[in-house]
């Protein structure tokens, strides 16, 4: 229409938007196929003293038309008690870049579950959607993928299951229909006995299903996934799940990092009628045993059965050649630790909320596939130039394939367990669950709000084990709201099934991004890096802590001879109120200076 309106906080600016010294910024976050009108000013020191605008220039840009366009069309076809069937028009491309596959994502149009998207790949322009809920309404969207990339989402289109309404046409012919009544019968006239339903078989729950071949059917909506690790033959698992690239199609540019069983690379990928563009490639070092080379080509194995926005995408791999690689798209900004740390204070709450959202979707997708990731940190998220935030390294996800109602993967070598990311039933008894993965997501959510601060400081793992096992958690980092805090405490809740769901805090989030004053409430004393951890322990009684000979009501009387050699017990123990104090008492652990403040405070 020719007007402009502002852009909002998913627009982020590199290194910044006001106060630049250079002539330069990188802009992110924008849509494809729109026109943006950027305004570039020129500001000096007396700028605010004047009468006039600064001087400024003005220039028009419209972002890449390489991606699809929007998806048109699309319409309910058929429909049941738990699923729609729908198709859409494919669009015309007018570029060299033919569509791949396509993206759609559903959710309630009302109610408690509105707005909690899910997804669902297809490489053709129809889907059927199950695992619904009879009688409501659904609001959906569609979207292409090309080499290019995705384009936007379709507007919200709104379709209901059966029943919608007196008079409305079945999904299924009448002669289907009559089955689940009169059950089947033989050309003899013998009855097929326990024939469900079609009914009868919708509304069966989502149960695995197995067989010899070691297929899994994992949720709602979701595709038969099988266990690579059931497989004695690695090659067979890669053919099945990831794309042979010709190696010829590779070219390695530069060493980008070091990998458990290489390097890793970033170079270019160019298919034959396809767009160039840039990739990232794990290699495998010469001199590997056959065990290596296994687990190697089962982390492509598990990452080829993934299709979500926020899990890396899987390219393809070289197996016929030397050295074995495995393809993935290219993440601009790198792991995102550290590319906290070369932003520090760059972003806005509510866009740090959106990289969190992000991954949790990710995970959300994985644990609804009962896999456990077993190593969810910042330093394992990568981030796009979009800043979308995308779950990677399965060198240690695990399939799981215990009871569904509280799966669990058994590490039977122990191995090395990153301490500060992991639960403590996993420390502990090797138990992994999609609810330790949620006590991890805790820790990356602490890293994100402090912008790549080391979990847990300079203590060493052991510190970190038995201030856990007592309770201690850490502390909200500098202007961290309150409401994200208080969700990393129930990540962290010692019992496993007091945990939230990763659909819960998918959830929790949305509510959060949707009422973005609730993310200007924080801490009122907002804690420093040296800031004690956070005692979750009921305080003792006051009558525990009326001397320095009561230390051992708190289990503090190791300190006892500290304090007597001080001064003289009580005037040492009732001046007591900061951590200097207790420094100089010789309390050096973070933790125990919390404790003791902790009973005195309530003394």
């Amino acid at each position: 229409s020719g007007s402009c309106s502002p852009c909002d906080d998913s627009v982020v600016f590199h290194p910044a938007r006001r106060g630049l010294t250079a002539g330069r910024a990188v802009v992110w976050g924008l849509s494809p196929h729109t026109s943006y009108a950027f305004t570039v000013q020129a500001v000096n020191g007396v700028s605010s003293l004047s009468q006039s605008e600064p001087a400024a220039v003005r220039v028009n840009v419209t972002s890449s038309r390489d991606v699809p366009p929007p998806v048109l069309g699309l319409r309910r076809t058929a429909a049941s008690e738990t699923s729609l069937s729908l198709e859409w028009n494919v669009p015309f491309v007018q570029n060299q870049h033919p569509i791949l596959d396509y993206q759609l994502r559903y959710s309630t149009k009302d109610g408690e579950e509105a707005g909690r998207w899910r997804y669902v790949s297809s490489k053709s322009s129809s889907v059927v959607v199950t695992g619904l809920q009879g009688a409501l309404q659904y609001q959906v969207q569609v979207r292409a993928r090309s080499g290019a990339g995705y384009g936007s989402f379709s507007p919200a289109s709104t379709f209901n299951t059966l029943p919608d309404g007196p008079g409305s046409p079945s999904p299924w012919p009448p002669c289907c229909c009559s089955l689940g009544r009169v059950g089947l019968r033989s050309a003899t006239g013998r009855r097929v006995q326990d024939a469900p339903s079609l009914r009868e078989h919708s509304r069966m729950k989502d149960a695995d299903v197995n067989d010899s071949a070691g297929h899994y059917q994992m949720g709602q909506t979701m595709k038969v996934y099988i266990d690579p690790f059931t497989y004695e033959d690695p090659n067979e698992a890669v053919r099945e799940f990831a794309k042979e690239i010709e190696a010829s199609f590779v070219k390695i540019e530069e060493v980008i990092g070091a990998g458990e069983f290489g390097e890793v690379c970033r170079g270019r990928l160019r298919v034959p009628g396809r767009k160039e563009n840039y990739v990232a490639i794990k290699t495998l070092k010469g001199g590997y045993t056959e065990k290596q080379r296994r687990d190697f080509l089962s982390e492509a194995s598990i990452m080829g059965q993934f299709q979500h926005p926020n899990i890396i995408h899987l390219e393809g791999v070289i197996t016929t050649s030397c050295p074995v690689m495995i393809l993935t798209e290219f993440m601009e900004n790198g792991a995102l630790d550290s590319f906290l740390r070369m932003n520090d204070g760059q972003f806005t709450p509510i866009q740090l909320v959106g990289m969190l959202r992000g991954i949790a979707a990710g995970m959300k997708y994985l644990s609804d596939m009962s896999f456990v990731h077993r190593d969810l940190a910042a330093r394992n998220i990568l981030v796009n130039s979009n800043l979308v935030c995308k779950v990677s390294d399965f060198g240690l996800s695990r399939f799981l394939t215990e009871s569904s109602s509280d799966p669990t993967y058994t590490s039977s070598l122990g191995g090395k367990i990153p301490i500060r990311w992991t639960a403590p039933e996993a420390i502990a008894y090797r138990k992994f669950t999609s609810a330790s993965d949620v006590w991890s997501y805790g820790i990356v959510m602490w890293e994100v709000m402090s912008y790549g601060e080391r979990p847990y400081w300079d203590m060493s793992n052991q510190d970190v084990i038995n201030a856990i096992e007592q309770d201690y958690r850490l502390p909200p980092p500098p202007d961290c709201p309150a409401s994200l805090h208080a969700l990393m405490l129930d990540c962290w809740q010692k019992e496993r099934a007091n945990r939230p769901r990763f659909s819960e805090v998918v959830a929790s989030l949305d509510r959060l991004i949707r009422n973005p004053a609730s993310l200007k409430v924080t801490h009122p004393d907002g804690p420093g890096p040296s800031q004690p951890l956070l005692d979750q322990r009921v305080p003792p009684p006051p009558q525990g802590c009326g001397s320095v000979s009561e230390l051992r009501a708190i289990k503090m009387e190791r300190y006892q001879q500290d304090f007597l050699q001080a001064a003289s017990p009580a005037w040492t123990w009732l001046l007591i109120s900061t951590r200097r104090d207790l420094l100089r008492v010789g309390v050096t652990l973070a933790g125990h200076q919390k404790k003791i403040l902790s009973s005195i405070q309530t003394l």
